[in-house]
């Protein structure tokens, strides 16, 4: 982008727990979904990383807000706060102007049409002069590096933090798609009421979130198991502090009611699948991206499970967003993206 060019591009993955914003090809922020506020004036205190740290530890003059539930908007007033501060981040170094926008930002599959508008409105209203549109695992697979707009059936299955969405892609389109709100967030839930339950500690999402990243895991025998993660906590009737080791067995127990929600969902999407791509699909096996798919063993049990063989994509954290960046650079080219 030469000094002189007055439009900003910009193509944004807009998570439920993480934003991811690419710039150039290149990821310019990769940051946590949320913002702080003052709750007398509703001046933003913090966006990202730093307000994220202040997440569960503030006073009652400061409201952490993760303005995004369930891969949705939920608090307008605070997403676009958000939106405008990431972006302010990649601009910091020519503050004496600001260039127009031209944003494609990625959004659920499953969005209504009330949903999309209000992503729509954020982004123009935090300075997007042309907003664009994509699917989440359309993104996902373009990211992935799949040919969207071959004649042949692909599978993906984009397993963020607010929802997982499952899609088969053939030419250019999404030719049936399933979109559930269990993902990642509501693992972390499963795990937090776990330790409640079962150990009897009490434990924040933070915590209920490095648990899963140290031994979440969807099958009770893993070939490499990772180590017990130790957890400290208060105990929830004496409130005396406690030290509990966890299992990477117990958490897979825990989240199995999840898991099996998720691998319904894949089964009823290709079930709903035309016989010709359905036959595409077993040749190319199907894709697994978001951070969900990180979860060891996730893999093997659908694979198993479902008999058709799951690959991990090769950075599955970054598919969406990568894919995104892909789309802005083709807007005139991909004639799926909304407007």
């Amino acid at each position: 982008m030469g000094l002189f060019s007055f439009t900003q591009e910009i193509a944004m993955d807009l998570g439920t727990a993480n934003t991811i914003i690419i710039s150039n090809g290149k990821i310019v922020v990769d940051a946590p979904s949320v913002v702080a506020l003052d709750r007398r004036t509703d001046k933003v205190l913090a966006v990202g990383e730093q307000a994220r740290q202040m997440h569960g530890k503030t006073h009652e003059n400061i409201r952490t807000i993760r303005p995004l539930r369930d891969g949705v908007i939920a608090d307008f007033y605070a997403a676009e706060q958000m939106i405008r501060g990431m972006i302010k981040m990649i601009n910091s170094k020519h503050r004496w102007f600001s260039p127009a926008l031209r944003i494609v930002v990625c959004i659920s599959s499953g969005s209504t049409e009330v949903e999309i508008r209000a992503v729509r409105d954020s982004a123009e209203h935090a300075g997007g002069r042309d907003v664009y549109m994509i699917y989440e695992p359309m993104a996902a697979a373009i990211g992935i590096g799949i040919d969207v707009e071959a004649p042949e059936g692909n599978m993906i299955v984009d397993i963020g933090d607010g929802t997982t969405e499952i899609a088969v892609i053939s030419l250019g389109g999404i030719v049936s798609n399933k979109s559930i709100r269990i993902a990642g967030d509501d693992l972390t839930a499963d795990i937090m009421e776990y330790m409640r339950r079962q150990h009897n500690v009490k434990v924040g999402e933070r915590t209920a979130e490095q648990i899963k990243i140290n031994v979440g895991s969807a099958l009770t025998l893993l070939d490499n198991p990772p180590e017990d993660y130790i957890v400290h906590g208060p105990n929830q009737m004496t409130a005396l502090p406690m030290e509990v080791s966890v299992s990477y067995q117990e958490i897979s127990h825990c989240l199995e009611m999840s898991v099996s929600k998720m691998e319904a969902a894949i089964l009823s999407a290709l079930e709903q699948t035309p016989p010709e791509l359905y036959a595409d699909i077993m040749r190319n096996g199907i894709y697994l991206a978001g951070g969900g798919a990180l979860l060891r063993g996730l893999d093997k049990r659908l694979t198993d499970k479902i008999n058709i063989p799951f690959h991990i994509a090769e950075d599955p954290l970054h598919a969406v967003a990568k894919g995104t960046g892909v789309a802005l650079k083709n807007i005139d080219k991909f004639n799926f993206l909304i407007r």
